[in-house]
């Protein structure tokens, strides 16, 4: 059973046996905090520590070879340190100036951290998961084949990030290239050359295939008069973090897509927030984000310490390299609650 209890930020110290925290923050009323207690989560916890992962035989950390007792004593450790943390946690979101969204995931435990998760936000680079994800899944209909050739033509390009617009008209791309591009390099030219290949219609279908409600695709990259006619692309920090989390566990349509990519996003170019301050010991499997006034980075870290998913989009006025600065160290914070 599951028990929900309303509590005010004050009050956070004093409970014991945390399983989950969401916090939800309103500009007319006092910020709340929602826990959920698991009564029988240490029973569920041994269950699943002893079921065989659904990526088995992908990506593993030390944590995922301890032994019964062990991953207990690391289960009960998780806590105390969520416990303990999760007031300075929410005194960094509440000091920056902007609006944040945040989903933090142990994926040995389950421990969960939220805020702000299911709050909208202009996706801006962040849609190239799921496009990408979109593709792999065209590939296994028959729908694309990934050596097929593209000519780079003049009307192809847009400005913003990417390597493509800097190479000359009539290069010619296999499309295995370009979802590349558009991920590891957050090319805007290779993600419009693929959503023209693909169209809006089956992109969105494939969103709604994977559970995505918040999350849309409405225009091109670097389209501004179809956003300032109310065009706007969309999605939350939840619906990243579960995405990440369907590639995590080999359960993106299967096994195939979720290993493609994985590798694909292992190979990102952009690393200067989540990964920024981490030790070389991590490896981060992600997707940057920025246009204006959105900084976002999504990822799944991979660390000695035990594997955990974190999704941080921001809405701010303070410029991007703060905005950056803020989501590496909240990002190196993390790393320390999991470092044990």
């Amino acid at each position: 059973m599951i028990l929900i209890i309303n509590i005010k930020e004050s009050q956070m110290a004093d409970l014991a046996r945390i399983r989950r925290i969401e916090l939800v923050k309103t500009r007319k009323e006092r910020r709340k905090v929602i826990l959920l207690i698991f009564s029988i989560f240490p029973i569920l916890f041994i269950f699943l520590i002893n079921s065989e992962p659904a990526w088995a035989g992908g990506p593993t950390s030390d944590a995922n070879s301890l032994s019964l007792e062990e991953r207990l004593q690391l289960f009960n450790l998780r806590e105390e340190r969520w416990e303990a943390n999760s007031r300075q946690i929410l005194q960094k979101l509440s000091a920056f100036r902007g609006e944040t969204g945040l989903v933090v995931k142990d994926l040995q435990t389950g421990w969960t951290f939220l805020h702000n998760d299911e709050t909208l936000f202009p996706a801006a680079s962040l849609i190239k998961i799921p496009i990408m994800v979109a593709c792999f899944k065209a590939v296994e209909e028959g729908r694309l084949d990934l050596r097929e050739k593209y000519v780079l033509q003049r009307r192809d390009r847009v400005g913003g990030s990417g390597l493509l617009r800097r190479m000359r008209n009539g290069r010619v791309f296999s499309y295995e290239e370009l979802i590349d591009y558009m991920v590891t390099h957050s090319d805007n030219i290779a993600t419009n050359v693929l959503i023209d290949r693909l169209g809006f219609d089956y992109i969105n279908l494939v969103f709604k295939q994977l559970g995505l409600k918040d999350t849309v695709l409405n225009r091109k990259m670097i389209d501004f008069r179809a956003r300032e006619n109310g065009q706007e692309n969309y999605t939350s920090a939840r619906e990243m973090a579960e995405l990440l989390e369907k590639i995590y566990q080999g359960r993106c349509f299967n096994a195939e897509i979720s290993a493609r990519c994985l590798e694909v996003l292992k190979r990102q170019k952009i690393n200067d927030r989540l990964p920024r301050f981490l030790p070389r010991e991590a490896m981060v499997a992600h997707k940057t984000g920025q246009e204006r006034e959105v900084c976002h980075d999504a990822g799944i870290v991979f660390s000695p310490h035990g594997d955990y998913i974190i999704t941080v989009l921001v809405r701010t006025w303070t410029g991007p390299l703060t905005t950056k600065t803020f989501i590496a160290r909240l990002s190196s914070y993390f790393y320390q609650i999991f470092k044990i």
